[in-house]
């Protein structure tokens, strides 16, 4: 109790906490703005997965944190490599996820659309992506989580603030209590975020079922 107080009245740690979830908001969504047209191409046009698949099959196993030594000689100390490894993380999960729901959309739904006259833009905007949309929002329900994990590790090593560079420096100080501290608050983070994508899946869910009927 006197930890947590003392962490939060001296303002460290939401200062530390608002660093980690700004790094995993930046990492998640240039991997989202990446991967998921990445993967919608891929899905649809298999040709090109043919020619991609084996890069990415071959990078995805790797895990994100292998690539710390990498980016902290790519980027130096800051920002950039956390971004990096978030980005990692993020990117391999949502793109097979797209390019798996975009490769199972039933052909019938692009005879329907080629009668019907459409656009690739309306293709893309009436067919491919409301069929895709409930299989990439559980993606990224579990990709955050795996993101808010991957950025705690990252903190530890390339970057000077944030709750992962708090247990480090905890640690060092030999001060348990706060290593306690950061963790619960790790914790509770990472249940918000979570709730906030069961809300999302939940929102889909009842849109879908309603366009079903």
């Amino acid at each position: 109790g006197l930890s947590f107080y003392e962490l939060a009245t001296g303002g460290t740690l939401l200062r530390y906490a608002v660093a980690s979830l700004f790094r995993v908001t930046v990492g998640f969504y240039l991997a989202v703005a990446v991967a998921i047209p990445l993967g919608l191409l891929l899905g649809r046009h298999p040709l090109i997965n043919r020619v991609l698949n084996p890069c990415v099959q071959f990078l995805r196993p790797i895990s994100p944190l292998a690539w710390i030594p990498f980016a902290m000689l790519w980027f130096g100390i800051g920002d950039r490599p956390a971004l990096f490894i978030i980005f990692l993380a993020s990117f391999f999960p949502i793109l097979i996820s797209t390019t798996q729901a975009a490769a199972a959309i039933h052909p019938m739904y692009f005879q329907v659309a080629s009668n019907l006259q459409f656009s690739r833009f309306e293709t893309l905007f009436y067919v491919i992506f409301p069929a895709t949309l409930p299989s990439i929002i559980l993606a990224l329900r579990v990709t955050l989580g795996v993101s808010w994990m991957v950025v705690v590790a990252a903190e530890m090593i390339a970057v000077k603030s944030g709750l992962g560079y708090l247990i480090i420096d905890a640690r060092n100080a030999l001060r348990l209590d706060q290593v306690i501290v950061s963790m619960i608050t790790i914790g509770l983070i990472g249940l918000a975020l979570d709730s906030v994508m069961v809300r999302l899946e939940k929102v889909e869910s009842a849109r879908w079922k309603l366009e079903q009927k």
